[in-house]
C-alpha cells in the first residue's frame, strides 16, 4: 500500500475508519481477547544513545538510578509473579546500544529459564548482529522488540546516534534468525500526521509484517528534551491504532506506553479500533503503567478476557504475517 493510500485511511470519517478496522479485526482475531505481556527492565540506565524521549539515556539528567544487569534467578522470580498475575509473555529490556557477547550469554540463560515456565519470551536489547540474533533464536527467544519509533524522514529529529538503516538491519537479522518481530512506534514526538503515515508505511512494507506492533504514546519524562512535547490528540491516537490494524491484519497491535494517562473510555476505543495486546503490571521499564487491578476491572467492564497462551514448541514460533 502506498503512502497516499494510507493517508486516505487516516482521512476517513472516524466512524467509517473504526467500522473498517473492527471488521478486519474480527476476521483475524477473537474481538474480546487481549494478549497480556509483562515488561521488566533487566538492566537500567546509562544507555549511550541520545533518544530524546528516553529516561535511560546517559546524556540526560532524569534522576534515574543506574542498575546493573539482573541475576538470572531474580528475573525468573519476576516472571513467575507475572505469570501468576495472568501474563502469557515476559519481555526483558536492557538499556544497551547493543549487547556484548558476555552480556548476551546471561540473557540467553534468562530466556531459557523463563521459557521453561511455559511463557513466551521477548527481549529488547538494542541493535543485534545476525550472529547475536542466531544465538537468541537458539536459546528459544520467541519475540524481539526493536521499534522504528517514527518515519524515516523525522527520525533524525529524535535520535542522532544511530540511523534508520541500523534499525532495519536489526529487524532483518531477527527475522532471518526465525524470531518473531515486535516493532512499532511512538506518537507525540512532535511528528506530523505525514510522519505517522510514514511510520506505518515503513512497518507495513517490511518483507513480513511484524508479528507484534506496539503503538506507544509518549511518556513525557522530566529532564529529557521531549519533556514538554504537546500531548497527542486522543482521536489521532485511535486513528493510528485503526490504520495499523487495517494495514497489518494478523499482527497483534499493542496498546503500549502511555496507558497510565489514558482514560478507560479511550482504552476501550483503542480495543474497538483493533488493539489486542497490552503490557500488564505497574511499570514499563522505568515509567508507570496501570496496575493489574485496574486492568482486570476494565476487562470485566468490557467483557474482555486475556488471550490464552499458544502451545509452545521447542523452537521460536512464527506467526503468519
Amino acid at each position: 500500500m502506498t503512502r497516499n493510500e494510507i493517508q486516505a485511511l487516516f482521512d476517513l470519517p472516524f466512524n467509517d475508519l473504526l467500522f473498517r478496522a473492527q471488521a478486519v479485526h474480527r476476521e483475524n482475531f477473537d474481538p474480546n481477547e487481549v494478549q497480556v505481556s509483562t515488561l521488566l527492565s533487566i538492566k537500567t540506565g546509562a544507555c549511550p544513545e541520545d533518544c530524546k524521549y528516553c529516561s535511560q539515556s546517559i546524556r540526560y539528567d532524569t534522576g534515574l538510578e543506574r542498575e546493573a544487569l539482573m541475576a538470572v534467578d531474580d528475573v525468573v522470580e519476576k516472571a513467575k509473579l507475572a505469570k501468576a498475575n495472568g501474563a502469557t509473555r515476559f519481555c526483558m529490556g536492557a538499556a544497551w546500544r547493543g549487547p556484548k557477547d558476555k552480556q548476551l550469554a546471561v540473557v540467553e540463560a534468562m530466556v531459557r529459564e523463563v521459557r521453561a515456565l511455559g511463557m513466551e519470551t521477548c527481549a529488547t536489547l538494542g541493535m543485534l548482529t545476525p550472529a547475536q540474533a542466531g544465538r537468541l533464536a537458539d536459546a528459544g527467544l520467541d519475540y524481539y522488540n526493536h521499534n522504528l519509533d517514527t518515519s524515516p524522514e523525522y527520525y533524525g529529529e529524535v535520535i542522532t546516534t544511530r540511523c534508520y538503516g541500523d534499525r532495519l538491519d536489526t529487524l532483518a537479522a531477527v527475522r532471518d534468525a526465525g524470531i518473531n518481530v515486535c516493532s512499532g512506534g511512538i506518537l507525540g514526538l512532535g511528528e506530523s500526521n505525514a510522519d505517522r503515515v510514514g511510520l506505518l508505511h515503513a512497518l507495513a512494507t517490511l518483507p513480513e509484517h511484524p508479528q507484534s506492533v506496539p503503538i506507544n504514546q509518549l511518556v513525557r519524562v522530566p529532564g529529557t528534551p521531549m519533556a514538554d512535547a504537546a500531548p497527542v490528540d486522543p482521536f489521532d491516537f485511535v486513528r493510528t491504532i485503526a490504520v495499523a490494524r487495517i494495514l497489518m491484519p494478523r499482527a497483534h497491535v499493542r496498546l503500549s506506553a502511555g496507558r497510565s494517562e489514558m482514560s478507560d473510555e479511550l482504552q476501550a476505543l483503542c480495543f474497538f479500533a483493533g488493539a489486542n495486546s497490552i503490557f500488564y503490571g505497574e511499570k514499563l521499564l522505568t515509567t508507570g503503567n496501570p496496575d493489574t487491578e485496574r486492568d482486570n476491572a476494565l476487562f470485566e467492564r468490557l467483557g474482555i478476557r486475556p488471550e490464552r497462551p499458544a502451545e509452545q514448541s521447542a523452537a521460536p514460533r512464527r506467526a503468519a504475517s
